[in-house]
């Protein structure tokens, strides 16, 4: 006689990028193995790797490719299946700012944390009095590609452009758009180095604007007793 099965229960949720809604299950134990591997690894890029396989797996409804969202949803995401799966908080190690050495443990309820949007961010770049861009945000896979695949020394100018150009959608005036899809990595970064200083802040603004997890957090040093506020953005604050 086999065994029984155990029940999963299924939930649902909202992407913050498109308030599409999609339901999921929590991660299992064979998930979280995969998750306790690549942390112990200490590696980015197989912790991102185990992030992609453990949404795959956990998410539900059909023709969501977890490689192609934004980051910002792909943290939220993991959030909200890891509060379903090993509790309602998350344990984080936090540096008290004014020493900037002495760690305090704390926990924080998964549900206190969201997506921070700033107001006035916009994908649509104006760059001259007829020439416009259009922007999509950087998915999972591309934040690895541009910051964690190659071996190689970039410059902050080098991985700007690299992030940039894989982000670009159309280029467009009234009369005529050029689809970024249609051309080569060469060609967009050419075209970019053609901005002058003011027209490229415009499209990092984009980038350092865009959504992200953020949650505030005020911490007491039980060295000095000194109280700070700390803010935690991105997903990786989350895990220590």
């Amino acid at each position: 006689m086999p065994l029984p099965k155990i029940n999963t229960p299924t939930y649902e949720m909202t992407l913050p990028s498109t308030g599409k809604k999609i339901k999921y299950r929590p991660f299992l134990v064979r998930e979280e193995k995969i998750l306790i591997l690549a942390m112990e690894s200490e590696n980015m890029t197989d912790i991102t790797n185990s992030i992609i396989q453990i949404l795959s797996d956990c998410i539900l409804t059909e023709n969501v490719k977890i490689e192609s969202l934004a980051t910002f949803d792909i943290e939220y995401l993991f959030l909200n299946v890891r509060a379903r799966s090993v509790g309602e908080t998350v344990d984080v190690n936090i540096t008290c700012p004014d020493d900037g050495e002495t760690q305090v443990e704390m926990s924080i309820d998964i549900d206190s944390i969201k997506i921070q949007k700033t107001r006035g961010h916009k994908n649509i770049i104006k760059l001259d009095d007829e020439l416009s861009m259009k922007l999509r945000y950087p998915s999972l896979d591309q934040f690895v590609e541009n910051n964690f695949e190659t071996g190689e020394v970039v410059s902050e100018v080098g991985q700007s452009l690299a992030m940039i150009s894989s982000c670009i959608e159309m280029i467009y005036n009234q009369e005529e758009s050029w689809e970024a899809s249609e051309y080569s990595r060469k060609e967009l970064d050419e075209f970019l180095e053609q901005m002058n200083t003011k027209q490229f802040k415009q499209i990092e603004k984009f980038f350092t604007t865009m959504p992200k997890l953020s949650h505030k957090i005020a911490v007491k040093n039980p060295e000095t007793g000194v109280e700070s506020e700390v803010v935690l953005e991105g997903l990786a604050s989350f895990f220590s």
